[in-house]
């Protein structure tokens, strides 16, 4: 694997384990608990994450359809500790393997979306959008496990 792909998925692996980590104490009504309006519980964030995730870099950067549904994602519920922690580590292993296949001229290709849009989409923007979504969410549920240690 060329250095590049190496340094994206050691970025992705450190993320994984940061949510392992903020989840790993929690119990199934933390996990569970929504702190507020519009806002998601850790499960919500870990299932969704990893489920964007298959979606950039499985679906649309390695063409190998996961027939995602995207609301569902939004509607989990009752998954313990060890269910996210085997769902991410199941991306992982899904992410790893469709980087093994890429190279940088790979970089620039074109791949279809399986979005509403059907907008293709280079490689480089879906696995970018892919780290930023995971970094970003992971801010959400670090957030989210801070509320639950908080609350009154």
């Amino acid at each position: 694997m060329h250095a590049l792909f190496e340094s994206y998925f050691d970025r992705l692996q450190a993320m994984h384990q940061q949510f392992i980590d903020a989840i790993e104490d929690v119990p199934q009504e933390g996990l569970d608990w929504v702190p507020g309006a519009d806002m998601n519980s850790m499960v919500v964030l870990v299932v969704h994450t990893a489920g964007s995730q298959r979606y950039w870099v499985g679906d649309v950067v390695g063409g190998d359809y996961s027939a995602r549904n995207r609301d569902a994602e939004f509607a989990a519920k009752g998954l313990d500790f060890e269910a996210l922690k085997t769902c991410l580590m199941d991306v992982e292993a899904h992410t790893h393997k469709t980087l093994e296949a890429l190279t940088l001229e790979t970089l620039s290709e074109m791949r279809p979306s399986w979005r509403d849009d059907n907008d293709p989409y280079n490689v480089a923007w879906a696995l970018q959008h892919a780290l930023w979504h995971t970094g970003l969410h992971l801010g959400h549920l670090q957030i989210t496990r801070q509320l639950w240690d908080q609350r009154g």
